[in-house]
């Protein structure tokens, strides 16, 4: 059973772990199922519920309980133990902080890093992290694969840029499970900050920026309590955690996964909402496990164009991990991008018709550039002939570099030299993607696996120039050729 294309899911995906699970041989369909369904609310919501087996969840609850415990003994913390925000520790952070701007205490469990007071002796954390650790790093390290899966990306593309497991001897691990309390009514020190504001009645309470995005590649979070809210598709903040069972916890994917699939993951932007906290006395605790690539390794997107992925610009040169985490990164520049294999349907969305018409109106009736309509060309092509006769030949498509395979075409030893002869790769064109090739070598690409190619992109411009405006007009519409030649034949 194939994805479903197109399809709206009414509200967040619910996939339960057992099903993300892969195994040797033919993906079942339950399998395919889920992850067709996590995808599909990524896309549409930037996050989805995860069922947890049921010894997990209760590994969960207990963890939750010891929070409260843990952050209601404690007292206003000095000015050292006051979080600032130091991006520079990013990988390096364990122990107790507390955010008087977000009204939040958090205790971070890293493990090979011993967290212990200012004082110097040894601090007490909250029971069961270890082992919460553990059970939340695989279920995320699953729905990581899963995400590769439908990228048409190789088994464990990911586990390059991913802390080794178990860690090695003196490894201190990327990742980090965060317990996290909001809002408790004797953590002083947020009566001065403008963190309140009303909606429908009720008090709610918001950091002084509305947006907040996690740097990790997946988060995955369990609360005690509803007030995780995440902007969807259409821009509206969607109430996540209002409707989650025992075992159900919110997974959502963040920067770094959004920068590893250059921009076909797009990060969830969220914000946690206090209202009528009031009351209660231990605040709203949760466990948030973020999945983090290793500092010492790099964000490169070269499985996705092995997979046959367009990469555009902004993700072509690998960044270090480190300092991809000390960048500020606006939210401003996250364009939703769906799955090309889930993409929305307007006929499916009433809500979304009349925006998409208009756009695609006005794309239609103004001719793409040159370059755009190669590259738009070259890609169609990539998919429709290239791939297909790869995969006849069992071949598996890995692009150069373009400044390495300039070195591969003069060598006759080169590594993608029987590749490009199995395939039939024009000689003298570089063997990388099509998106990235240079237009002159684009035209020999094209040519060569649909020989007369240029010339029928003459033939058409000539036969639109016989033509009047408001025909040229409906033609570029409907995008027909044929009735080009229709209109000259009346």
């Amino acid at each position: 059973m194939g994805p479903v294309v197109g399809s709206v899911l009414p509200s967040l995906g619910r996939i339960r772990l057992a099903d993300l699970v892969s195994s040797e041989g033919l993906p079942p369909d339950s399998y395919k199922i889920s992850v067709s369904t996590l995808t599909q609310s990524f896309a549409q919501y930037s996050a989805a519920i995860i069922e947890l087996p049921p010894g997990d969840s209760a590994l969960l609850r207990s963890g939750l309980e010891s929070a409260r415990l843990f952050f209601h003994q404690r007292v206003y913390p000095p000015a050292d133990m006051v979080h600032t925000n130091e991006t520079r520790e990013w990988c390096k952070t364990s122990g107790y902080y507390a955010d008087p701007q977000l009204w939040q205490e958090t205790y971070d469990y890293r493990p090979g890093l011993t967290a212990a007071e200012p004082h110097g002796s040894m601090e007490f954390p909250p029971a069961g992290l270890p082992d919460i650790f553990a059970v939340l790093g695989k279920a995320a390290r699953d729905v990581l694969d899963a995400i590769s899966f439908s990228l048409n990306l190789r088994s464990f593309s990911f586990a390059e840029i991913l802390d080794n497991m178990p860690l090695r001897s003196r490894e201190i691990s990327s990742s980090v499970l965060s317990v996290c309390c909001h809002s408790r009514p004797s953590f002083q020190g947020a009566q001065n900050h403008n963190l309140t504001a009303q909606e429908d009645g009720q008090l709610v309470m918001f950091p002084d920026h509305e947006h907040q995005v996690d740097k990790a590649l997946i988060t995955l979070v369990k609360s005690d309590m509803a007030g995780l809210h995440i902007k969807d598709f259409h821009g509206r903040w969607i109430l996540v955690d209002g409707d989650l069972g025992p075992q159900d916890a919110i997974i959502y994917p963040g920067l770094a996964l959004y920068q590893a699939t250059a921009g076909y993951v797009s990060p969830a932007m969220l914000r946690v909402e206090m209202g009528n906290l009031q009351s209660n006395m231990y605040g709203r605790c949760s466990l948030a496990f973020k999945l983090m690539p290793r500092s010492m390794a790099s964000l490169s997107c070269s499985e996705m164009r092995a997979a046959g992925h367009g990469v555009e610009a902004q993700f072509q040169i690998p960044i270090p991990v480190d300092d991809f985490m000390q960048r500020s990164h606006s939210t401003d520049q996250f364009a939703k991008l769906n799955y090309p294999s889930y993409a929305f349907q307007p006929g499916q969305d009433a809500s979304m018709k009349p925006h998409i018409k208009s756009k695609k109106d006005k794309m239609r009736c103004k001719p793409l550039p040159p370059s755009k309509k190669l590259r738009l060309e070259a890609q169609r092509v990539l998919k429709e002939r290239v791939q297909d006769i790869a995969e006849k030949k069992g071949i598996k498509l890995r692009f150069c570099n373009l400044k390495e395979c300039e070195g591969h075409m003069l060598s006759m030893d080169s590594p993608c030299g029987n590749i490009r002869m199995e395939i039939g790769w024009p000689p003298g064109v570089p063997f990388v993607h099509p998106h990235d090739l240079p237009n002159k070598a684009k035209l020999g690409f094209l040519e060569a696996y649909e020989p007369g190619w240029a010339a029928s992109q003459q033939d058409m411009e000539l036969s639109l120039l016989n033509l009047d405006m408001p025909d040229i007009v409906r033609c570029l519409e409907k995008n027909k050729v044929n009735e080009i030649e229709q209109i000259q034949k009346e």
